[in-house]
């Protein structure tokens, strides 16, 4: 597989790439039993390219198109960005029509999933929708665009993983890079998930056959997740910080404390500098 990207590819997307593992994964989603991958159509996305990441998997089977995400990470932003990634296949599928017909012309019904595999806490189901995030609320929006959610770590969706062996077989993988990475740096952390898996047949033939680059993939894809933990937790303690500060100053308030005391009140209960204390002493004064 060529290394030279201008996007970030991912173990999930690599995997699912195969057509008789995204056929099995549609069958499991959708409640059908198809059994010739060749009717799978995969969507070239060569356009639809947000923040250095695919759409991870997108294929037309029976009149619907279907865009499937993996992801450790959620933002409510979802939805317009699968805007941007639909509009790039439609486009690719009437490019050879003209759209002044006077017939209408059919596309195939799309349908918007992510497989949610991440750390923080989230409900076995969410759907977002692109009306969330319009500035106007609208009773009946005429642009609307719905994304479904699942989670599937372990105790979620478990009938849709035991559906397709696959999926369950690759958050097994998952599972033990995490567990790995309690006690062992991250690239060791994957090399003993992957020697894992191998030894008890769990994506076995896949992970043999791709193992340098799931290996690359892997320690890319956790080293981000890790990375973005760290940032919402400094996040938190900022916010945390702040509360902190505007507590302090309100009860400094309350209790008529002069303007050298709130200063004092927040150095000592805050562990502030001197300077940053009476920055914060200025700027809540100048709210009132």
């Amino acid at each position: 597989m060529n290394a030279q990207r201008n996007f970030k590819d991912t173990v999930g997307r690599m995997l699912f790439a195969r057509p008789e593992n995204a056929l099995q994964l549609y069958n499991a989603l959708n409640g059908t039993d198809y059994t010739d991958s060749s009717v799978i159509e995969f969507n070239t996305l060569e356009n639809a390219i947000y923040l250095g990441m695919k759409n991870d998997l997108s294929f037309i089977i029976a009149y619907r198109t279907s865009l499937y995400e993996f992801q450790s990470t959620i933002t409510p932003n979802m939805p317009l960005r699968n805007l941007f990634y639909i509009s790039d296949i439609f486009q690719g599928y009437v490019r050879n029509r003209t759209l002044y017909s006077s017939r209408c012309i059919k596309i195939p019904a799309p349908r918007f999933i992510v497989l949610y595999n991440g750390i923080r806490p989230m409900p076995e189901q969410v759907e977002y929708k692109l009306s969330d995030a319009f500035e106007v609320y609208e009773e009946d929006p005429q642009l609307e665009l719905k994304v479904t959610v699942l989670n599937i770590n372990e105790g979620m969706n478990e009938e849709l993983k035991s559906r397709c062996p696959v999926l369950k077989e690759y958050m097994e993988y998952v599972g033990a890079v995490r567990r790995n990475m309690e006690h062992m740096p991250l690239d060791e952390a994957v090399d003993a998930a992957i020697e894992y898996c191998i030894k008890n047949n769990i994506l076995k033939d896949f992970l043999l056959e791709q193992k340098a680059e799931v290996k690359k993939m892997s320690i890319y894809e956790f080293d981000e997740e890790r990375e973005m933990e760290m940032i919402r937790q400094d996040e938190r303690a900022e916010g945390e910080q702040l509360g902190r500060e505007q507590a302090v100053l309100s009860l400094c308030r309350k209790f008529g404390c002069s303007h050298e005391e709130s200063i004092q009140r927040l150095m000592e209960e805050c562990s502030l500098t001197r300077e940053e204390a009476e920055k914060r002493v200025e700027e809540y004064r100048s709210e009132d």
